[in-house]
């Protein structure tokens, strides 16, 4: 379809004049999610977990044609909602020409695409805007001016076109001018020093901006939308009070509820699927990334204001399948499957996205994540062997027996010494996998038989990954008082 390139073809085209002329950004958004309501469609493909509780909320804001703010903690999927926002907005927008603000060809703002479209009238140069050049996005900074966000005057544009410093045509646009009938989104709003904060104002309740107390206004058309963390966005944080009253909606996001959800979102964002080898990754050992993340999230050693990210297990899984996928190399394995060995390998790709505490520092972060994977292994463990009869593999251990599972060694030698563990291969047949399996998954399975079994201190394990007996618990020695001796006399406490 050829888009029309002047005015005067737009008039003649099926592109509304009137339409145009009245239908605003946030009117827009509104009629586009109504149509997608009643398709029945995704509102934010890729966004899992939030069906019933976030989406219904930003649902409600557009259709009250509210700026609103998504409030959460790191990686809970605010910016990729803010961004989802440009599949709500028509696939094609016609703007005036090398216009900075994308001014309306029907009724244009600025002071330049006024005077061109008095001199060219329906000869006046026609371009469009797709979706994703409809969004606008800032992260916020300490450093950002009311220039960067509004904009400022130009003395070269002044000195080069012969202008007064307070005409229009001397203004250097910024972002949220640029952000001209679209979106526009701020994220880590309280970050913003409060001056500029108030620079928002006029823009969110009046429709215009003062750009260096001259008398430039810009009824711009914006849907403006922001993310913050819920800890700065108090009266106690860094956002001012008027700044928050004028935004309409305050939604709140949250980490996935279910383990379920949350590999859903791993498996979707990850790297998993690489070139070369083929491979499989064991649901269990999928479970165990997860649920590091959730166990993290309720540890008092980790700072809950800061959060415990989604892209924790991302960058997890991902680093576990190199860790197998190196492993194979070297040991010309024809296909890559994970073990625990390899969450344990995955620690680096953990201690970064977590925030401790007084006590975890103490601790130290390497210690409290191989705390938190082996919480996860045991939690994992008992979806699958809580009921299961695993006495004989432990009394295998108790009997003096031990096996060394490196986390480099090589599948065939691993299982030669697996095999010698009376009941462990008829346990693993829990995991769905049997002797037609090929070994790699056999060794992965059998390995996180016995994790499972140190993760719950009934077997042992020692750093150099050697599984031997657990330690039995020492007997409690009698507690010995004065009153066992009626005989000794009370002057003397000494029982020898």
């Amino acid at each position: 379809m050829n888009m029309p390139q002047t005015l005067g073809e737009l008039r003649r085209s099926a592109f509304s004049e009137s339409r145009l002329k009245t239908r605003r950004v946030k009117d827009e958004l509104r009629e586009n999610l109504m149509a997608r309501l009643r398709e029945g469609g995704s509102i934010f493909p890729g966004i899992v977990g939030y069906d019933d509780t976030v989406v219904p909320q930003i649902v409600n804001a557009i259709l009250s044609r509210h700026n609103y703010i998504l409030l959460g903690l790191r990686g809970q999927a605010k910016s990729r909602i803010l961004r989802g926002l440009t599949t709500l907005l028509d696939a094609q927008m016609p703007y005036v020409a090398g216009c900075e603000i994308r001014d309306n060809p029907y009724e244009p703002l600025c002071r330049r695409c006024k005077l061109e479209l008095a001199r060219l009238g329906d000869e006046l140069p026609i371009a469009w805007l797709s979706q994703d050049e409809r969004y606008v996005e800032k992260l916020a900074t300490p450093d950002v001016t009311i220039a960067d966000l509004i904009g400022d005057i130009d003395p070269i544009k002044a000195a080069r076109g012969g202008h007064d410093m307070g005409s229009e045509l001397t203004v250097h646009y910024g972002l949220l001018p640029r952000a001209n009938r679209g979106v526009f989104a701020i994220n880590e709003l309280p970050d913003l020093a409060g001056k500029i904060q108030v620079g928002l104002f006029n823009i969110m309740q009046e429709g215009d901006v003062q750009i260096k107390g001259y008398p430039v206004r810009l009824p711009l058309d914006v849907a403006l939308v922001f993310s913050a963390n819920p800890e700065d966005y108090t009266a106690r944080g860094k956002i001012i009070t008027p700044l928050k009253d004028r935004i309409g909606s305050e939604i709140r996001t949250h980490y996935p509820a279910t383990v379920e959800e949350g590999t859903e979102i791993t498996a979707q964002e990850a790297w998993v699927r690489r070139d070369g080898l083929a491979m499989h990754l064991p649901v269990y050992v999928g479970d165990v990334v997860e649920r590091i993340a959730f166990a993290a999230r309720e540890d008092k050693r980790i700072d809950r204001r800061s959060g415990v990210s989604q892209r924790l297990p991302i960058s997890c899984i991902e680093n576990v399948i190199s860790n197998a996928e190196r492993r194979a190399i070297r040991n010309d394995e024809k296909t890559v499957v994970p073990r625990i060995a390899d969450v344990y390998a995955a620690i680096p790709a953990i201690t970064g996205k977590l925030e401790l505490e007084y006590e975890g520092e103490l601790k130290g972060a390497d210690v409290v994540v191989r705390e938190l994977i082996r919480t996860a292994v045991a939690k994992t463990f008992d979806r699958y062997f809580a009921d299961a009869d695993l006495q004989q593999i432990v009394q295998w251990f108790d009997l003096g027996g031990e096996i060394q599972m490196a986390e480099s060694a090589s599948a065939a030698e691993a299982l030669a010494g697996l095999k010698n563990i009376q009941g462990l291969f008829e346990k693993v047949k829990q995991l769905g996998v049997t002797a037609k399996d090929i070994v790699e998954t056999q060794v992965s399975a059998a390995e996180f038989v016995l994790e499972g079994l140190h993760a719950h201190k009934r077997i042992g394990r020692s750093e150099e990954r050697v599984f031997t007996a657990g330690e039995k618990p020492r007997k409690q020695e009698p507690v010995v008082s004065r009153e066992d001796f009626p005989e000794r006399g009370r002057g003397r406490r000494s029982f020898n």
